[in-house]
């Protein structure tokens, strides 16, 4: 006897239908799983035979083969046990087939029978709800299931999946959460700006990374405030779209790092991998490539504390995401593109004691170990870097002044004005210009072509150098709410290349 159970297989951010073929055959008892699986596929063998047993079904004695079609597509992971286990009692007719023609399952099994929670479940939902599927998870995918707005149905036990496809009208598929339910977010921020003393050049230049999407580095002797400020920075961007959270939740999901109780990201992402992390961990890797530390801050802030202590391959490999929003990886098994648009906040010492220009502690490093520390930090990406900032050490009065500081929630309503602005001119924000729009939007006065072509020429930069800079200037006149930009907007901008690395040497931090 022949049945077929309809499944999936995801590699990457999509998802491939994969169709689960079971022929229980007279003869000799035998099990063949055939079809490309990896070793998680089959060791299902022994998970749904126990299963199948300890659920009160007959386990058929017989020579059985298990088919995972296309074969060309490599099948990993647990999730084919239930489809499995459901293809093997049709096809010994002790469920009716046809009770499985329009359902997609996935599931791993327990081998008292119950269900686990599995991977990537979000991007399936949303294939199932353009393919008019109903779909059965786990329970504990529930929730996240019904975001993709399909007929989800969750379930504990292979009894209840099995009682369901006997009486299926008796039962209604999850509601969706609402949209309001969804982006609803908890407005007391765990970091926020106004517990930041002094430090109000820093807080700005956030406001203009938060207001554009600009990257950031920050260099300050130890206990400065570097760390509290990159934290402050999700706290003023923008509040996330229901579409934006959809495209991180997909990620967390294939990732499998989205929490059990929470069905959707409705924050933008703070990830801050420590100094020792691996090339693949940061852009992604694996034999099938999953998603880096770059694509889990997608729409989010990526902080990259002690920068030059990260392996250089590690920094290198940042060139790509940071100029084009996305990351490609490459591995024999396959080639896989993910998204990787983030603000990029780094922060180092000035030196590998921390102390070089200090007004108060005395540096104990020889000019050659200050050089070859910052040197670490390459030219190029440097360059990807729009605004850099030199953070002051923090006097004592400031520390137990009484002032009270602006509020998160304040800075961020000037912010989302100025991404509104972005959007309904090109659909992004001002980071990700391409060359035709800074053309267009990022025109000059005489008197603002000629401070530029100064710095130009004095602080040696590059074109992409120059570009940044009228991109940062945009975002300030952004801010603003003027349509021209200034030569105010212009200085500020310029200041923000304070850093660059043709007159770091140089500069007294």
């Amino acid at each position: 006897m022949l049945a077929k159970v309809k499944s999936c297989s995801l590699i990457g951010l999509s998802v491939h239908e994969i169709e689960v073929e079971v022929d229980a055959a007279g003869g000799l008892p035998a099990w063949d799983i055939v079809g490309l699986p990896d070793t998680a596929v089959k060791e299902s063998k022994e998970r749904v035979r126990t299963a199948i047993k300890n659920s009160g079904f007959d386990f058929p004695p017989r020579r059985i083969v298990v088919n995972l079609a296309p074969a060309h597509i490599k099948k990993e992971g647990p999730s084919f046990d239930l489809p499995i286990a459901l293809a093997i009692l049709a096809a010994t007719n002790q469920i009716e087939k046809e009770k499985l023609e329009d359902t997609l399952v996935v599931g791993e099994l327990g081998l008292d029978g119950g269900l686990r929670k599995v991977k990537g479940v979000l991007p399936i939902s949303l294939y199932t709800s353009q393919s008019n599927l109903k779909l059965i998870v786990p329970s504990e995918n529930g929730l996240e299931g019904a975001i993709g707005g399909t007929k989800t149905y969750s379930f504990n036990t292979l009894k209840e999946v099995i009682n369901f496809l006997k009486l299926a009208e008796n039962y209604e598929p999850i509601k969706p959460p609402k949209l309001d339910e969804v982006l609803q977010e908890d407005l007391v921020l765990e970091y926020n700006l106004k517990n930041v003393k002094a430090q109000r050049e820093a807080k700005r230049a956030l406001e203009v990374a938060a207001a554009g999407s600009h990257n950031v580095i920050m260099v300050g002797s130890p206990g400065s405030g570097k760390t509290m400020l990159a934290r402050c920075l999700p706290g003023i961007m923008p509040s996330l779209t229901f579409e934006e959270c959809l495209e991180i939740t997909k990620i967390y999901s294939v990732a499998g790092l989205l929490p059990g109780n929470q069905p959707v990201i409705n924050k933008r992402p703070f990830r801050a991998p420590h100094h020792s992390a691996s090339q693949a961990s940061i852009v992604g890797g694996g034999r099938v490539p999953g998603p880096g530390e770059v694509s889990l801050s997608y729409h989010g802030v990526l902080f990259m504390d002690e920068l030059p202590e990260y392996n250089k391959d590690v920094l290198e490999a940042l060139r790509q995401p940071l100029e084009e929003g996305k990351v490609t990886v490459s591995r024999v098994a396959a080639q896989l593109t993910y998204p990787a648009k983030f603000i990029l906040v780094a922060a180092m010492n000035p030196c590998p004691c921390g102390y070089y220009g200090d007004d108060i502690k005395e540096c104990t490093c020889t000019p050659y170990q200050v050089q070859k520390y910052r040197n670490k930090v390459s030219g190029p990406l440097m360059d990807r870097i729009d605004i850099q900032l030199e953070i002051p050490r923090l006097e004592f009065s400031e520390l137990q002044s009484d002032i009270e500081e602006e509020d998160s929630l304040s800075v961020r309503k000037r912010v989302e004005r100025a991404r509104a602005v972005q959007l309904a001119r090109f659909n992004y924000s001002n980071a990700f210009m391409k060359s035709q729009d800074v053309k267009k939007y990022c025109k000059l006065d005489k008197e603002g072509k000629e401070l530029l072509r100064e710095a130009f020429n004095r602080l040696g930069l590059s074109a992409r150098a120059h570009d940044r800079i009228l991109k940062v200037a945009r975002t300030i006149a952004d801010l603003e709410g003027v349509e021209n930009i200034s030569v105010s907007h212009l200085a500020e901008a310029i200041q923000y290349r304070a850093l660059d690395r043709n007159i770091i040497s140089n500069f007294a931090i």
